[in-house]
């Protein structure tokens, strides 16, 4: 039903259900998007074989209350329904995501040649802000917060030459959105701090995303839990700390989420998987959640 999922590739995830719900600026934001291969999200969009302009892009959204419920299935991304030896999970919230693209530049030189105190290395800032990602994330007292640095990238990237430029991006997710902006505003704070001690310029921060969480609809709720308890399989209400299309579809109608349980929790690597029963069981609590709010 969607595109694009997965924020890889343009540091935006959902973009097919964001401009459904109605990203008042999304349309705009992606026109000055490009990939790590400088290639633009339109030239992307071209060569996948979409062929319209991007100005027609927030033509596309629905307005709220297109439909009269939105139901997802998905596997949990996580090892608790596995561990606990639960079928079906029922998701209650979503929580809140936020994408920061940072960018250090320093002098560079040669690695024997620059003495320690002379340095101005993007690398060690890019690697100090990391750290620093995790401890206001920990700072936070809540084991709902979480931080990531999944992508670093230092040029020139040779063993013997000092990094000049360092690029950072980070994810925070959070089922509190004002607790998850302390966590970003705190990250910024550290990267004007870093970049001043260690005498390297903070070139960009550059909040790509910064989304509100999205809570289940109490009567989908019940209604998967009927569906759940008729089809005699135990469940288990639950968050969802993954960001999936439904908390942008819930923005314009009433949501629900179905987990079910994959392998020790993997996700995003080659070896996720979900067992045949467990697709099944889902997949039956999803029709009749259906087939009960079809009815109503």
């Amino acid at each position: 039903m969607f595109t694009s999922e997965e924020p890889t590739r343009f540091g935006i995830g959902c973009l097919g259900s964001r401009l459904l719900a109605g990203s008042a600026t999304l349309a705009e934001t992606l026109k000055g998007l490009v990939d790590n291969q400088n290639m633009s999200f339109e030239e992307a969009a071209k060569t996948a074989g979409y062929t319209g302009s991007l100005k027609h892009l927030d033509s596309v959204s629905l307005p709220k209350g297109a439909y009269f419920g939105f139901v997802e299935l998905h596997i949990e991304q996580g090892p608790l329904l596995e561990e606990e030896g639960i079928p079906i999970g029922i998701v209650t919230a979503i929580a809140a995501p936020a994408s920061i693209k940072v960018d250090f530049k320093g002098n560079g030189g040669h690695a024997g040649a620059v003495l320690m105190p002379d340095r101005s290395d993007a690398g060690l800032a890019a690697a100090e802000l990391a750290l620093a990602v995790e401890r206001h994330v920990l700072e936070s007292g809540s084991v709902d917060s979480v931080g990531t640095t999944g992508v670093m990238e230092i040029h020139p990237g040779a063993i013997n030459s000092i990094p000049s430029k360092a690029h950072v991006e980070i994810d925070t997710r959070d089922i509190d959105e004002e607790r998850r902006n302390v966590i970003v505003h705190k990250i910024y704070q550290s990267a004007l701090e870093i970049a001043e001690r260690r005498k390297v310029i903070l070139s960009e921060f550059n909040i790509v995303n910064q989304d509100p969480p999205a809570l289940s609809y109490e009567s989908i709720i019940k209604e998967m839990e009927l569906a759940a308890q008729q089809l005699d399989l135990k469940y288990k209400l639950m968050i969802s700390r993954a960001y999936h299309d439904s908390l942008f579809m819930a923005r314009i109608s009433p949501m629900g989420m179905i987990f079910i349980p994959c392998y020790k929790g993997y996700s995003h690597r080659p070896d996720e998987y979900a067992s045949i029963d467990d697709i099944s069981s889902g997949v039956k609590v999803l029709a009749l959640t259906l087939a009960k709010l079809s009815s109503n």
